[in-house]
């Protein structure tokens, strides 16, 4: 049985066609076990690969450049943030049908952080904002542009007409609002290396709480600091929240655009994924709730 499609257009992938391409071009793999993981990312299909590895199938074209953009600059990452990220130790080319570059990865291990059930929230808001504010420091010379780093009025129109798509299941007219806040609100002084996704889904934690590794770089790059502040809304309750936004030190224009990167992103992925995606559909929503709900006193 295959894999269930997130987008049209997404190639046929099972076991068989992965088994097939790791034994073909990684013989010293082949015959290592394949288990299919049942992950809540969406730009990949995951199987673990014996006990070390992980193979990275795109769901969508266009891979390539996130597949050089992962060889030159995860390592340069890694060495300089405090938990562990992804590493590339091999790339696969196209074959067996399958119409694109993948990748395999090095295992990390670790569960997504279950949201409102945590053990130590606050563990994992100070986790987080040492995470931000490391990648933070790092020299951006050379970098790639994140497309989620440029100015929020470039998405303006766009996302104004999800957010009245979506009247009835959200209170479009309250987040609209909001959005039209932070349009205004005046942007970065300077660009930073950015994640781009921090969201439960992209964060792995170990002893109940406290951040393990971060994983999926795909929206890495340089841009507005204030996009990986999303992590205050995605992942974090309300007293957590002031406890990351004190840590990471962040004046209130770049809270203001924080909480429209949330929420441009969530409606977006609202308005996408409400039929393909239970979990990313339950995701959203609760962004924005919280979004709305916290608006005065963040």
């Amino acid at each position: 049985m295959g894999v269930r499609k997130l987008h049209q257009d997404e190639p046929d992938i099972d076991e068989d066609l992965v088994r097939a391409l790791v034994d073909e071009q990684f013989p010293r793999w082949a015959g290592l076990p394949l288990k299919y993981v049942d992950s809540h990312g969406t730009q990949n299909v995951l199987y673990r690969l014996g006990e070390e590895w992980v193979v990275r199938l795109p769901r969508l074209a266009g891979v390539e450049p996130e597949l050089a953009d992962a060889r030159r600059w995860l390592p340069y990452l890694a060495a300089r943030l405090p938990v562990p990220v992804p590493e590339q130790v091999a790339e696969g080319e196209p074959g067996h049908g399958f119409p694109w570059p993948w990748a395999v990865h090095r295992w990390l291990p670790g569960e997504n952080p279950a949201v409102g059930r945590l053990g130590d929230p606050e563990a994992l808001a100070g986790d987080l904002a040492g995470f931000v504010t490391a990648m933070r420091a790092i020299d951006t010379t050379g970098a790639p542009e994140a497309y989620r780093g440029r100015p929020l009025a470039e998405r303006a129109d766009g996302t104004r007409e999800v957010t009245r798509r979506l009247a009835g299941t959200i209170d479009s007219a309250a987040a609209l609002a909001l959005w039209d806040e932070a349009v205004r609100t005046p942007g970065a002084v300077r660009d930073v290396w950015l994640h781009g996704d921090l969201q439960p889904g992209n964060l792995l934690v170990s002893q109940g709480s406290r951040l393990g590794s971060v994983i999926d770089f795909g929206c890495m790059g340089t841009g507005d600091p204030a996009v990986d502040l999303i992590a205050a809304w995605y992942v974090l309750g309300g007293p957590e929240r002031r406890i990351f936004r004190e840590a990471v030190a962040v004046d209130d224009d770049a809270w203001v655009r924080g909480r429209g990167w949330a929420l441009t992103i969530a409606v977006h992925e609202l308005a996408y994924y409400r039929d393909s995606n239970p979990f990313m559909a339950r995701t959203a929503t609760r962004v924005v709730g919280e979004i709305l709900a916290s608006a005065d006193h963040d």
